[in-house]
């Protein structure tokens, strides 16, 4: 993963099903899960390892306002190309330390990128710090590959959130296989960690789905 020239994956990047979402049943999937995950009310999201936007755009359609950040420039060249016109910015920065400033967002979305940084707890707790109060991570992860896996497995995931979420949902993702335009046979899930000062604000939000 980290010898990925990414800059060199942009052109062709969009082909895999689950990355340009261009069915339409796998792009229906995906508004689905990210209708579910999201806040219900229109807020800031922060789409970390955005590549070229394809959930940033399903995202700004569902009505929020859309930051995205990659380390890869030509992922964001493309990423601002997808949503030009929209209520979108897009930065070149590293999704360890994304560069927003004193921005704060009501949702930090990450796909498949937390297991690939060298240290997932450190980074959980800035984005953690990202959030405003009842504030939601929605992260996508795995575990990938039978002889060498990578990935991360869920259980250390939600090890790694109990200290910064009141409330914690996981969602196996494996056994969708309009998410990824065909069956898969590794571990895939989704979890939407709500964070509050007191974590009534988690326990409602989950308890309503939102």
């Amino acid at each position: 993963m980290t010898n990925v020239d990414w800059d060199a994956e942009a052109a062709s990047f969009d082909e895999e099903p689950d990355h340009g979402l261009r069915d339409p049943v796998v792009r229906r999937a995906w508004e689905g899960r990210l209708r579910d995950w999201l806040p219900g009310r229109a807020g800031d999201v922060l789409d970390l390892g955005c590549g070229t936007g394809s959930l940033s755009l399903l995202a700004s359609e569902q009505g929020h306002r859309v930051t995205g950040v990659d380390l890869s420039p030509a992922m964001v060249t493309r990423a601002r190309e997808k949503l030009a016109g929209r209520d979108a910015v897009f930065l070149v920065g590293d999704a360890a330390a994304p560069p927003v400033g004193e921005q704060r967002f009501d949702a930090v979305l990450v796909r498949h990128v937390l297991w690939a940084l060298p240290d997932p707890a450190r980074a959980l707790g800035h984005w953690r710090g990202l959030l405003r109060p009842g504030g939601r991570l929605v992260l996508v992860e795995g575990v990938w590959g039978s002889i060498e896996p990578v990935g991360i497995p869920v259980e250390r995931l939600t090890g790694l959130l109990a200290p910064l979420a009141g409330q914690v949902r996981v969602q196996r993702l494996s056994d969708d296989p309009l998410l990824w335009g065909g069956p898969v046979t590794d571990e895939r899930y989704a979890v939407v960690a709500v964070t509050g000062d007191s974590g009534q604000e988690g326990r409602e939000a989950v308890a309503a789905g939102q």
